[in-house]
């Protein structure tokens, strides 16, 4: 599929943003004064600028309104409602931190849990659409928890946080082994998809549109393998080999600074690998799969 840059945005900006904010508001880290306004300001800003950047993709903004009204069917909508749920949740723990009013921790630890939830209803919203196969599976939601929860525990500090950033890189790896052969376990051909494989092997006589259309332009999009497999390993480097190694570094806060921008760099890598190898069914119709 097109790997639109706002949509690439919206999933790395938002998915860090609210890991980042899970942490903050559980209290693995727990800041007063101006560091809390900073670091609480850090998450939002995260959070906030990525589910801005996803209204680009929308081809009338009035549509990020409806999208609250669908929240029984679609994980759209519930990522919506959980998004906001999680914002106004957490804001008076981020006060209280900031100007010290010693409100209960259990408000942030619930925010925490509903910035997770955030996270997952996102990676549903790839993980239900069967007309992907790459993306039909269960690891899709662990891969966007994974980068969401080793981002917040890299920017808290946590000692923990290189063995998260290692298991993003295996979660990547499991991701593009299955996802590799997905379509073809589907078993989706232009014969299933046009119901004439009963009569035979049919084959595309001409094209279904002679000039460009909103199909070819968002569902058909091939990556050369050798540009992938150069970007699949830029990705791994920099999400999760080097930023550990920055990590296990005395660095401090620079250490820190400098191992969540190359981790955002491999994120934003590994992200566009995620739609631009994904194979949408409707490109039987066209020629271009199968």
């Amino acid at each position: 599929m097109h790997p639109a840059p706002s949509v690439i945005l919206f999933s790395v900006l938002s998915g860090m943003g609210f890991g980042f904010l899970a942490f903050l508001g559980w209290g693995a880290l727990v800041p007063s004064g101006w560091v809390a306004f900073f670091l609480w300001g850090l998450g939002y800003g995260l959070a906030v600028a990525g589910l801005l950047a996803a209204t680009f993709h929308l081809g009338n903004p009035k549509n990020g309104l409806k999208a609250f009204s669908q929240w029984r069917t679609s994980w759209l909508s519930r990522e919506a409602w959980a998004s906001v749920a999680t914002l106004v949740l957490l804001a008076p723990m981020a006060l209280s931190d900031w100007l010290g009013l010693g409100l209960p921790r259990v408000v942030g630890q619930l925010g925490a849990v509903l910035a997770l939830v955030t996270v997952f209803t996102t990676g549903m919203i790839y993980a239900q659409i069967r007309a992907v196969p790459r993306w039909h599976h269960w690891l899709t939601p662990v891969m966007f928890l994974a980068f969401a929860v080793a981002g917040g525990a890299m920017l808290v500090g946590q000692a923990w946080a290189p063995l998260a950033l290692i298991v993003v890189g295996v979660v990547l790896v499991a991701i593009w082994w299955v996802g590799d052969g997905a379509f073809a376990r589907a078993g989706q051909t232009l014969g299933t998809a046009t119901g004439l494989d009963r009569l035979g092997t049919p084959t595309v006589f001409d094209p279904a549109h002679t000039a460009g259309n909103y199909l070819l332009r968002e569902m058909i999009y091939v990556v050369g393998r050798k540009h992938a497999l150069k970007l699949r390993v830029i990705a791994l480097v920099l999400a999760s080999g080097l930023p550990a190694l920055v990590l296990l570094l005395p660095l401090g806060l620079t250490g820190i600074a400098l191992a969540a921008a190359l981790h955002l760099t491999g994120a934003l890598a590994a992200r566009w690998l995620f739609f631009a190898e994904a194979e949408h069914v409707v490109g039987l119709y066209y020629g271009a799969r199968g």
